[in-house]
């Protein structure tokens, strides 16, 4: 992978990446503790069980990171195990990442298309609004106002609970 072509399907490990500890009735769950759910998620992502534990350990850094509760700082023990190398090529030089440890090969994809978006699309990467839910987004919209990961589900449900809030603040204030 060339440094100047992160691109979408880097981006889209690195969304799926965040969003393996989705709540589930109500529950924090970890995809990727799933021995059966593990496997076949790495196989959908073209990535080794070796790469499974720094993908682990990425994840929770990245995550702490788009959230704002940790600094990218924090990201400094999986990129110490890369550097850029050149090379020439017929149509001028490739800028190429040289990754040390194999298995810390996806981990440092997740995080380089971390940092492409953070230039690329600042604020774009976030976390959904429902304070309910553990799952990111990627903003593609024009006006960059999407809150949600999905209207279907967080959306509806947050836009039904100040709905609820309304009709009961509405109903009190009748009463007084």
């Amino acid at each position: 992978m060339e440094l100047t072509e992160v691109g979408r399907s880097d981006e889209t490990l690195l969304l799926d990446l965040l969003n393996t500890t989705p709540v589930v009735e109500g529950r924090q769950r970890d995809v990727l503790a799933q021995r059966t759910a593990a496997r076949a998620w790495l196989h959908e992502h073209a990535a080794t069980e070796a790469e499974l534990t720094d993908l682990v350990g990425a994840r929770n850094v990245l995550q702490a990171v788009v959230r704002g509760t940790e600094s990218a700082v924090a990201l400094t023990p999986y990129l110490n195990v890369a550097a850029i190398r050149a090379r020439a090529t017929e149509n001028g030089v490739s800028w190429e990442p040289d990754v040390v440890d194999d298995a810390m090969r996806g981990a440092l994809r997740a995080i380089l298309a971390w940092d492409a978006l953070r230039i690329a699309s600042p604020g774009r990467l976030r976390a959904c609004a429902n304070l309910d839910c553990r799952l990111f987004l990627i903003d593609r919209t024009k006006p960059n106002t999407k809150r949600w990961c999905s209207m279907a589900t967080c959306g509806n449900r947050m836009k039904a609970r100040r709905n609820h809030q309304r009709a009961r603040t509405a109903k009190t204030d009748e009463q007084s």
